[in-house]
């Protein structure tokens, strides 16, 4: 899952646009946190968004593909492809890392719940 230093430091310049992203290095990809939400991740040069019921069918839509991490035999990930034409446009690029942010708060209000209910 190797990431180039160009293409992360590319797509964190185009993030920009929705404000400050962190990228952080993780098992050869790199996560991306923005406002304290990890709602992104690039693999193999490839970024992907956070998804659930609510915006997948944007990516399905647009023909881009789930993240699957061990080939098409493994596990599908909850992260889809990232369109070029939104990668390249600022104002659907906001749209579509606002929807992915959603997303990305709602599980992680769920998980604190679900660890609440635990104590």
């Amino acid at each position: 899952m190797a990431v180039s230093k160009e293409y992360r430091d590319y797509i964190l310049e185009r993030l920009e646009c929705a404000g400050p992203a962190v990228g952080k290095n993780m098992f050869g990809g790199v996560g991306i946190y923005l406002q304290g939400l990890f709602f992104a991740l690039i693999a193999e040069d490839v970024l992907y968004f956070k998804v659930d019921d609510s915006n997948r069918p944007d990516y399905s839509n647009a023909g881009m593909e789930a993240f699957k991490p061990y080939g098409d035999r493994g596990q599908v990930m909850q992260y889809y492809q990232v369109p070029i034409e939104i990668l390249e446009d600022d104002d659907n690029l906001r749209i579509w890392i606002n929807k992915a942010l959603t997303v990305a708060g709602e599980k992680s209000k769920a998980k604190k719940k679900g660890l609440k209910r635990r104590n």
